[in-house]
């Protein structure tokens, strides 16, 4: 007689009660806990308003792709607009764990990532798939950025970057040397020493309407900025001439972060899946890039805006015009003498990876 049949003829369960309680036991202890099968909820903030295409492309192709290589053990709580941290706070929020991860533009916090700075140097660098790849290889061979994130508790996991520069202006303008003699407003401190040796008064004015009020009054002549940020100002309203190139750079990067006591909690596994989830969404940003780029020229057309691109010629004879190579030099004595002792190797790496991209 097996264990079976002897259990139920001594407690006179049927066999065929005692079999679907065995089968109906050994499927309750197949299925994981309700607490094995919570996710892991990893709150994501950002400073921009959902809308623009970094931001759809953050919330409709690199969460869902964490989500799915996870199986559905990890989750992004996302938070949109600054609801948990304003652009300049993001980093503390998430060095901090205000938030577990975040958008963090290190443009905003030059003081604690004075590296990440060189990237804004050049005034001409890649497009589109090739600035994943410039982006990339940096993280990859030079050590000192990886480490400058650490040492302000955060690990870089993705990174989006942005439109090239355009130059809005009040007046018409046939070229970059139009420049001479007006007054620019740009944010970036690369920028303003790259106006200043173009011939142009550089202004420091903060974002927002006011800018548009100053063209519109002639106080300003026109604006220096990543060709997006400008359409949605409405700056082409009061500055309808633009000058353009894919090949003007930005060098605008947008590092999804996370906390690094959060990233070392994680199971190798699930930190695995973050970095499998990143690769894979880099393989379609390119091409969305330059559709988006494509579709906003279109667009500022349409508002009524005439928008010209810069031949090449032209993009080379102002990066020769900027003498962005005396200026990068001055920068980097300046953050020696701050204590920064390893700005210029670093410059001096970028530099070689930027001209190996570029070809």
């Amino acid at each position: 007689m097996s264990e079976a049949d002897s259990m139920t003829a001594n407690t006179g369960i049927s066999r065929r009660l005692f079999l679907a309680s065995a089968a109906g036991a050994a499927a309750c202890a197949a299925l994981p806990s309700e607490a094995a099968v919570q996710p892991r909820v990893l709150k994501f903030s950002d400073h921009e308003p959902l809308g623009g295409m970094r931001t759809r492309f953050l919330r409709d192709v690199v969460f869902p792709a964490i989500e799915r290589e996870s199986h559905g053990r990890l989750k992004i709580e996302d938070h949109w607009n600054g609801e948990i941290a304003a652009a300049y706070d993001a980093l503390g929020a998430v060095s901090k764990s205000g938030a577990d991860m975040a958008t963090v533009v290190p443009e905003y916090t030059a003081k604690e990532l004075p590296l990440h700075q060189i990237f804004k140097s050049f005034p001409v660098g890649p497009a589109g798939g090739r600035q994943i790849d410039f982006f990339s290889r940096v993280y990859d061979e030079v050590p000192a950025f990886a480490a400058e994130l650490e040492h302000n508790n955060i690990v870089p996991v993705f990174f989006g970057t942005g439109y090239p520069v355009a130059f809005f202006s009040t007046a018409p303008m046939a070229g970059l040397d139009g420049l001479k003699g007006g007054k620019w407003r740009s944010a970036s401190f690369w920028h303003l020493d790259f106006l200043r040796n173009a011939g142009a008064t550089p202004v420091t004015m903060h974002w927002g309407p006011e800018i548009y009020e100053a063209m519109k009054q002639k106080t300003l002549d026109g604006l220096m900025v990543n060709v997006d940020s400008g359409f949605m100002l409405g700056v082409h309203e009061a500055a309808p001439h633009v000058l353009v190139s894919d090949d003007l750079w930005l060098g605008h990067v947008y590092l999804l972060a996370i906390n690094k006591t959060v990233w070392d909690s994680l199971t190798a596994e699930d930190r695995d899946v973050i970095r499998r989830a990143a690769r894979s969404s880099y393989q379609t940003l390119g091409s969305v890039m330059a559709s988006s780029l494509e579709a906003q020229l279109d667009d500022l057309s349409k508002a009524g805006a005439t928008v010209r691109t810069l031949e090449p010629g032209e993009v080379y004879r102002w990066s020769d015009v900027t003498r962005y190579r005396e200026v990068q030099s001055a920068w980097a004595k300046d953050q020696m003498s701050k204590g920064v002792s390893g700005a210029g190797s670093a410059l001096d790496a970028v530099t070689a990876i930027m001209a190996d991209v570029m070809g």
